[in-house]
């Protein structure tokens, strides 16, 4: 087990901005992450440094120059976070807009067949397949989840793909239930029957919690968010492999081949990526003595697992005399109690209780948490469980016991007055 240490926690939540109170509101504990993480302090900067810059790449000046290598080295920067032999990294409006064009352009450049993915996807990339499938006259089959555990296995989508699957989609963790699906495994799966298959991964629930392991997983897309990884909204980050980079794609008549983006990059979204890689090596380089950037955050990625595993068998279990949800009266956990693809979420109900209640009366004691609605958004989830809502817990590295035992005395004191 990798040990983020008191020391070095309160390291941590000193490199992010309102750890410990809201702007807005004040003083509040923030299990909100899943729907956006904290920023980092140095995202903050830069963003602003680079606001204030006029000039644009492709000059001849010396501020242009200086631009495309900060652009250049972000790159180079994400594709270590990410661990991506070759292909392409670039920017777009937002995850959920890269999803879309990576699945469009793998439907429109594939032959006849089959676009594959799951019930358990958020509708970022559920949403763009069953589109761009029917407008490229393939079908879109999708591989049915586990209500019991929230996951999706590699097991499930063997017993769905076909020679014929030509796309095909996955969740690497799900916003709803906070599963980690086993990646590696699924796209083996698909591979062992669809070799050629193009395969997208939707990594924006997983990005935050570490771990992502590209070269081990052999598929052509991967998409996140940047705001749930610690740097700021506006823009979206993706790797394309090759292969994919060479399907053809929205571009400029006679522009750079191989070019995904359309019109003058922000030099400011690109930086704040690079100051997202450098927290994970700096927080990696206080756990391990190893010199190479990536070791240092496959070894960021593991003190962040184990240390979120902790603070949700916290929450779960109970920590000192508290008790935790899973022994409280009346609570429900999504995804079940122990289940080990758990990545930093729970997400449960409380019987006779509307879920935005208990939303609103955690809000009231200084709490962030965030109410999950069977709608477009997670329906897929609660739907089948028979919840029309549950309230959804996500925590983050930066949180602490302490805030998980405030929030445990805050679910005890709601439900006592119930």
């Amino acid at each position: 087990m990798t040990k983020i240490t008191p020391d070095l926690l309160a390291g941590i939540r000193d490199r992010f901005a309102h750890v410990e109170e809201c702007p807005f509101t004040g003083p509040r504990i923030f299990f909100e992450n899943a729907g956006g993480a904290l920023t980092l302090k140095s995202v903050v900067e830069t963003t602003a440094r680079f606001a204030a810059i006029p000039d644009n790449q492709g000059r001849d000046n010396p501020a242009s120059a200086a631009l495309g290598e900060i652009i250049a080295k972000a790159r180079e920067d994400a594709a270590t976070f990410f661990n991506a032999p070759g292909g392409k990294i670039f920017v777009g409006e937002s995850g959920t807009e890269l999803l879309f064009r990576t699945i469009a352009d793998a439907c429109l450049g594939t032959g006849p067949g089959i676009v594959l993915g799951s019930t358990l996807e958020h509708p970022a990339s559920r949403s763009a397949a069953a589109r761009w499938a029917g407008v490229a006259g393939k079908r879109h089959v999708l591989v049915p989840h586990d209500d019991a555990t929230g996951t999706v296995t590699a097991e499930a989508y063997a017993a769905h793909v076909t020679p014929e699957v030509r796309v095909a989609t996955i969740l690497h963790t799900s916003p709803v239930t906070g599963m980690g699906m086993d990646l590696p495994a699924i796209a083996a799966a698909i591979r062992a029957v669809a070799p050629d298959a193009v395969i997208i991964v939707d990594g924006i629930q997983h990005a935050c919690h570490g771990g992502i392991d590209i070269a081990a997983c052999d598929v052509d897309g991967y998409v996140i968010s940047p705001y749930k990884v610690f740097s700021r909204h506006g823009y979206g980050l993706a790797w394309a492999s090759d292969r994919l980079t060479a399907l053809p794609h929205d571009s400029l008549l006679n522009g750079p081949a191989g070019n995904w983006e359309l019109g003058t990059r922000d030099t400011g979204a690109y930086a704040t990526f690079s100051d997202v890689v450098e927290y994970f090596e700096w927080l990696g380089g206080a756990l391990t003595d190893a010199p190479d950037p990536r070791a240092r955050i496959e070894a960021a990625g593991r003190a962040i697992h184990d240390h979120e595993a902790a603070l949700t068998r916290a929450m779960l279990h109970g920590t000192g005399n508290l008790p935790g949800l899973a022994e409280m009266e009346g609570v429900g956990i999504v995804g079940g109690v122990d289940n080990p693809a758990r990545e930093g979420l729970v997400s449960f109900w409380v019987a006779g209780r509307p879920s935005p209640e208990v939303v609103a009366a955690l809000s009231d004691q200084g709490i962030r948490v965030h109410t999950r609605k069977a709608d477009h958004y997670s329906g897929n989830v609660l739907g089948p469980l028979g919840r029309a809502d549950c309230v959804r817990v996500s925590l983050c590295h930066y949180n602490t016991e302490a805030e998980v035992a405030a929030f445990l005395a805050a679910m005890k004191r709601i439900l006592d007055r119930a």
